[in-house]
């Protein structure tokens, strides 16, 4: 049980560590129903978790920190290429931190959908202004779009039109 907690703890879902210590993934699922049932019945268990949580939270909020720092110096030194890289890691880290909130049982439905409206409306501001630079260079449009593209994964389809 302890192998496939420390591994369920690193953020691998119960496929991959069943596949890793070579159990049935049922026998793992099983063993993370019971460690989240031992954990949630002792306190000082749950003092450690929601002190891992704000850990994690903050340092997550520091990464954006960053992100946003490369994306002003990007745009100061007009480095196109950094800026849409830093964009993308922004909306990565967010997306990751609610995942875990969610993971943890801290977001409820009504917090999760207000702040995963809040990251669709960053993530929509992003892209409008990654469709404005890719607009105003058309040198590097294409770079832009298939990179936006490859980051929405097929959710959104992006259309790279050259004006002739």
């Amino acid at each position: 049980m302890n192998k496939v907690v420390s591994k369920y703890l690193e953020g691998n879902d119960p496929t991959k560590i069943s596949k890793e210590l070579a159990l049935p993934r049922q026998k793992v699922v099983a063993f993370l129903d019971e460690w989240k049932v031992m954990a949630s019945n002792n306190a000082a268990i749950r003092e450690r978790a929601r002190e891992a949580l704000v850990a994690a939270d903050t340092h997550y909020n520091k990464l954006i920190g960053q992100a946003y720092e490369v994306i002003d110096d990007a745009t100061t030194q007009a480095n196109l290429s950094a800026k849409t890289t830093a964009i993308k890691l922004v909306l990565d880290i967010e997306s990751r931190r609610i995942d875990m909130l969610q993971k943890a049982g801290l977001l409820e439905n009504k917090e999760l959908a207000e702040e995963m409206m809040e990251i669709e409306k960053r993530q929509d501001i992003l892209m409008g202004i990654l469709k404005d630079i890719a607009a105003e260079y058309p040198e590097i449009r294409d770079k832009i779009m298939r990179r936006l593209s490859e980051a929405s994964r097929g959710s959104e389809t992006i259309t790279v039109v050259h004006n002739v």
